[in-house]
């Protein structure tokens, strides 16, 4: 066992709901606090100079200057193993053109396609540690990773078997999502039904046999796949054992509903959600996961979170980091953002970035600074928490731990 610390501040998220909103008043904050590690998990958090006094010859990792620690942050929706660079789709989206027309031109999700698939192994490999290294320096820890930009059974499995060779190499938890239901894609000779059933033949079964991917992903919109066709993809993936989350209410409202009938863990987006469908969320376990990088990418409304969170929903905030519509990546950042559009405290934007994240993911071993959860933790240079959303991503993370080891 070690005890590191001493911090100024400790900010546990322990005891807070799992649903609803939240105030900064129920926080609990620790000061001059410290954490025992045993192994790989939190044994104790309590004040540091008692924690030495109780653990006399234990280890003692020293943290020097004034730091705050947090729960690692969790990434729940990413789209960060891909091909390519979609700079030219934002600057024609900024200078007036439509989708369409962008699409048209060579740009889209088809344009993310065809680069993944014409790049090697070895590039996408390369260029996902890369992000995932970025993730880990701002304290995120836990990161979902979707396929996507293959859409056939050679290039899904090429994605999937890169994330797993991603993880092999890196401290962080990455969490693979097979969403070869991210559209139609160009040169599949059928219609949306036969390539939804390509994917559950085809494609699905393989995943399953070399375990490489547990949850399935569909991207429901006029553009992409509809609602009836989309709601019968989703129950048969049911039947194959995989869980699922859903791709909703981007454009147009009415998915997030089928996505709590088919029991998706989360509904991601959420932009065009309806007030009745907000309320129908609130009532069920289904996440609702606000992705503001696509509103800031995209120039469009973000997810009505408070309206959510005052529902009494499960609100989870993620980047959807992207070639195309999210390009930013910084969750921190992103989420300072959507606070001051949204109007949401201190505490239930932390909630959103750690354990309400994971347990869109399945995940209920973090997120927390509590005995017997993962050491995953952040820390930073400052004396007051607070500054971390404040600061807007500008406040570097400065020691960032996985499993109780110092990993930056």
């Amino acid at each position: 066992m070690k005890l590191i610390g001493p911090f100024k501040q400790v900010v546990t998220l322990a005891n807070l709901p799992l649903r609803g909103k939240l105030s900064d008043e129920q926080l609990e904050i620790i000061t001059d606090g410290g954490i025992l590690v045993n192994n790989d998990t939190i044994q104790q958090v309590g004040n540091f100079e008692l924690l030495k006094s109780e653990h006399p010859n234990i280890e003692i990792e020293t943290i020097e200057g004034e730091q705050i620690v947090l729960p690692a942050f969790v990434d729940s929706h990413t789209h960060i193993c891909f091909g390519g660079n979609r700079a030219n789709d934002f600057a024609m989206r900024n200078a007036g053109k439509t989708y369409l027309e962008i699409a048209e031109s060579g740009g889209g999700i088809w344009s993310s396609v065809q680069h993944t698939r014409n790049a090697s192994e070895e590039e996408l490999l390369k260029t996902l540690l890369e992000r995932i290294n970025f993730l880990i320096s701002l304290g995120i820890t836990t990161i979902e990773v979707k396929s996507g930009y293959g859409l056939d059974v050679e290039n899904e499995l090429k994605m999937l078997r890169i994330i797993k060779k991603a993880q092999e190499q890196t401290k962080a938890t990455l969490v693979s999502t097979c969403l070869s239901a991210h559209l139609k894609p160009r040169d599949f000779e059928g219609n949306n039904e036969e390539y939804l059933q390509y994917i559950l033949t085809e494609i699905l079964p393989k995943v399953k046999e070399e375990n490489l991917a547990k949850r399935v992903d569909i991207f429901i919109e006029k553009s992409a796949f509809q609602p009836e066709e989309s709601k019968d993809f989703l129950l048969k993936t049911k039947d194959l054992g995989f869980e699922i989350t859903v791709h909703a209410d981007q454009f147009t409202p009415g998915s997030s509903r089928i996505a709590v009938e088919v029991g998706a863990k989360s509904a991601d987006h959420l932009e065009a959600t309806i007030d009745e469908d907000i309320e129908f969320l609130a009532q069920s376990e289904t996440v609702a996961t606000a992705l503001p990088g696509a509103s800031l990418g995209l120039g469009e409304k973000f997810t009505p979170a408070r309206k959510l969170l005052d529902a009494g929903a499960i609100v989870a905030i993620a980047s959807d980091w992207n070639p195309g519509s999210a390009p930013m990546g910084n969750l921190i950042t992103q989420a300072s953002i959507l606070a001051t559009f949204e109007k949401l405290t201190t505490a239930e934007v932390l909630a959103g970035m750690t354990f309400r994240s994971a347990f869109a993911l399945g995940l209920e071993d973090r997120g927390r600074l509590a005995k017997d959860l993962k050491a995953d933790f952040v820390t930073f240079k400052t004396n007051n928490f607070q500054n971390v959303l404040y600061n807007q991503g500008s406040l570097k993370a400065e020691n960032v731990y996985i499993d109780g080891i110092k990993s930056k």
